[in-house]
């Protein structure tokens, strides 16, 4: 019956044009922003006293993160707001059956896309830095590739978590987008605010990044705090969609 479930999810990702469209760009986006980055400005970070090259290549990630947010989000708000959800609960009565089935299989997509978009700009960027670049086997290089595609999926089911609590694409975006965006980065750059800040969940999932991260966070316990973010907007979800009537 999950099987089932999955396969019934996956149809509906891939039957929705802007769900596709949603997914393909968190690879096009941050690859391309990465790419231009790289090789425009590229040459001149790199005398930077402070320019770290594993890193510095996955800038693209800032603007590509949007479009996880807007799969993970639009992926589970939108049958909220067409009304299907109540076609989907009819075939699926069994609500934490489908809850998970929906998160497993945006999530695993995004997994995949991550992974993909992490390899792209680990080695098409360091080939742009050139000299200044570092191969595979630089420290952190591989797991900041691996970190890139798990911090996609964990925002992309985080979204979907929040999504399922407002069960509002609007209000869902309106509150993640700038909390990514804006709020985040504000915050990490106050010196008041920034010990705090690094508890956030993209600047804990940051940390992945990194070679040798700073901070209170390394790479995997900055993993463990987005991750203990990312269940508790699942456990939130899923609480108001077994509390509430569809």
């Amino acid at each position: 019956m999950f099987t089932a479930v999955l396969r019934s999810e996956w149809t509906k990702i891939r039957s929705v044009r802007s769900l596709v469209v949603c997914l393909a760009s968190i690879l096009v986006v941050t690859v391309a922003i990465t790419v231009l980055v790289c090789a425009l400005s590229g040459a001149e970070d790199a005398t930077e006293p402070d320019f770290e090259p594993v890193s510095f290549v996955f800038y693209g990630l800032n603007f590509g993160q949007v479009t996880a947010i807007c799969f993970g989000v639009l992926g589970t708000a939108g049958e909220y707001g067409t009304g299907s959800v109540r076609v989907s609960l009819t075939a699926v009565p069994r609500r934490g059956r489908l809850y998970a089935g929906k998160l497993g299989v945006a999530g695993g997509l995004a997994l995949a896309v991550g992974l993909l978009t992490g390899f792209c700009c680990l080695f098409g960027g360091q080939a742009l830095l050139g000299e200044h670049g570092v191969g595979p086997g630089a420290p952190g290089a591989l797991r900041a590739a691996v970190g890139c595609g798990l911090y996609l999926a964990l925002l992309t089911v985080l979204s979907a978590g929040v999504a399922t609590v407002l069960r509002s694409s609007v209000g869902a975006l309106g509150l993640l987008t700038p909390l990514f965006l804006v709020v985040s980065p504000v915050l990490s750059s106050l010196s008041a605010t920034r010990d705090a800040a690094q508890f956030l969940p993209d600047r804990a999932g940051w940390q992945m990044l990194h070679p040798a991260p700073e901070g209170a966070l390394g790479a995997w316990s900055g993993a463990g705090v987005m991750a203990a973010w990312t269940a508790a907007a699942v456990w939130a979800g899923w609480r108001m969609l077994d509390r509430r009537d569809a």
